[in-house]
């Protein structure tokens, strides 16, 4: 789950690359992408470490990594990130706030993580909070920018956090898995952390002076949303451009 986050926010990163308004912004997102990459590498590895059984079969020889072979070669419902993180990029405040709002529980979790009873998981938190740090600090300060700024980038703004709140709540839902994995010491159950996620966000939208928008979360089917494999139809299409090499070459070597 951790894993599949931070795979597919930093392929929708790095769509960015040669795109932000400025070249500081434009280095700034594409190492953002590569932070989240280094983490889904190390977190995914792990996973299949601890459960081989995920990893999609490949052909026999193949020197695919299983790492790879869980990004590469995987549908889209075998994924189990928030759907925070799959949808379409807009314009610059569009990634300002996805990223405030990501960066913000992402933090929240890592710091907690740093005490896994798992030792890889806890260095990979260790080495994750000084980025995500630096991840929330940079989206704060052009959230704030933005909103008081010209009367134009505040309404494009508003309009994104309108469009992206719904798929704030996802952040700090509990799957059962989570949950079994937070009893026996493992991982975090994201309900621990959602009062401090309020906290700091609250923070940032009292200074920007930003009301908090009146819209209720997207809704799942039948109880499902992004950790039970429930995505919109922008996952599919973003993973088969990030999959098509790999899929074509499944015995290539990089």
């Amino acid at each position: 789950m951790l894993g599949d986050d931070t795979l597919v926010l930093s392929q929708r990163l790095a769509e960015w690359c040669s795109r932000a308004p400025e070249l500081e912004e434009d280095i700034a997102l594409a190492n953002f992408a590569l932070d989240l990459l280094g983490q889904a590498r190390l977190l995914l590895a792990r996973a299949a470490a601890a459960d081989p059984s995920i990893v999609p079969p490949l052909p026999e020889g193949s020197p695919v990594p299983a790492e790879d072979a869980l990004a590469f070669f995987r549908d889209a419902g075998r994924f189990r990130n928030v759907r925070l993180a799959e949808v379409p990029n807009g314009d610059f405040a569009h990634v300002v706030v996805r990223l405030l709002l990501f960066s913000i529980a992402r933090l929240a979790i890592l710091q907690e993580l740093r005490g896994s009873g798992d030792a890889v998981l806890a260095a990979v938190a260790a080495k994750g909070v000084k980025e995500l740090t630096y991840h929330r600090d940079w989206a704060g300060r052009w959230f704030v920018t933005l909103a008081r700024g010209t009367a134009e980038s505040r309404r494009r703004l508003l309009a994104a956090l309108e469009q992206l709140w719904p798929l704030r709540a996802e952040l700090t839902a509990t799957h059962p898995v989570e949950r079994s994995l937070a009893a026996a010491g493992v991982g975090v159950d994201p309900a621990t952390i959602a009062a401090e996620t309020e906290v700091v966000l609250d923070q940032v939208l009292a200074v920007a002076e930003v009301d908090r928008p009146q819209r209720a979360p997207l809704a799942g089917v039948g109880g499902r949303a992004g950790r039970d494999g429930l995505h919109t139809e922008a996952l599919s299409r973003m993973l088969a451009e990030m999959q098509v090499v790999a899929r074509a070459h499944p015995c290539g070597r990089w």
